[in-house]
């Protein structure tokens, strides 16, 4: 027998109002399409501002979908005051149990939100993959990985997992770079080798400071190596392969060409 929860979700609800509550539905999911693709363009046009219009973009989007989902709820519903008394055990017990994995990741996009871990543009490293942010949605964040792999997330994983952001919101972005020599090899000459192919690089961003560190390492046969570690920035965090491929051919070509003991 059904209770009076489920007989005044029947009475309150108004089957004439569906093609309205479709119609705000698939409006504003052709808005935020369209709005989208204009500010994908601007944020092309305007670099220096990318990942602020892309986190205007992301935010407009999730309030957008909210307000459709509130509009189409109140079209379908009639819901009195007497009715919301009726019907708040059945709606409370309804999502606790059916929607509780949906109401999490809600609020954990909620929380990425204003708490702002990362944001959308970043490049960050969580769960074995690394990549740029597209989309923090209402149940995934989306990033694409260097080698062009989407991935979706469940947003309800960054609560309680850690995560690495690379540039934090910035434009910029450091790139880590590393080369190896034998032991034997001339590492002064080395260092400078990688230090004037990094500043020789048309992607680096000058604004933030270059260091090289030198360093030993030991392989599992027991071979000594020197380890010369790079760390630079890039302009923008989508020129970060590009910039490691550049100076990587420039380092490797310069060690050939002096003969320097390149390890692999």
């Amino acid at each position: 027998m059904p209770d009076s929860g489920t007989n005044g979700l029947m009475q309150a609800f108004n089957p004439q109002a569906i093609p309205y509550a479709l119609a705000w539905i698939g409006g504003v999911f052709i808005l935020v399409r369209i709005m989208r693709r204009i500010l994908r363009g601007i944020s092309e046009r305007i670099s220096a501002h990318r990942l602020t219009i892309k986190q205007i973009d992301t935010l407009a989007s999730f309030l957008l979908y909210m307000a459709a989902f509130i509009l189409a709820i109140t079209s379908l519903f009639t819901l009195s005051s007497e009715a919301l008394l009726a019907l708040s055990g059945t709606i409370a017990v309804t999502a606790g149990f059916a929607l509780k994995d949906v109401a999490a990741s809600f609020m954990a996009g909620l929380a990425i939100l204003f708490t702002k871990p990362f944001q959308v543009g970043d490049r960050i490293s969580f769960g074995g993959f690394y990549g740029e942010v597209k989309e923090i949605g209402l149940r995934t964040v989306r990033l694409v990985t260097l080698d062009d792999n989407l991935v979706s997330i469940p947003t309800n994983k960054f609560l309680t997992e850690p995560v690495a952001s690379a540039n934090a919101g910035a434009l910029d972005c450091m790139v880590v770079m590393n080369f190896f020599i034998s032991s034997e090899a001339n590492h002064i000459r080395a260092r400078e080798i990688v230090e004037e192919s990094v500043l020789a690089s048309k992607y680096l961003f000058l604004g933030k400071p270059m260091t090289t560190l030198l360093s030993h390492r030991l392989t599992e046969q027991g071979q000594v190596l020197v380890e010369i570690v790079a760390k630079a920035y890039v302009f923008d965090a989508r020129q970060e392969k590009a910039f490691a491929s550049d100076v990587t051919d420039r380092v490797l070509t310069a060690f050939r060409k002096e003969s320097l003991n390149i390890t692999s």
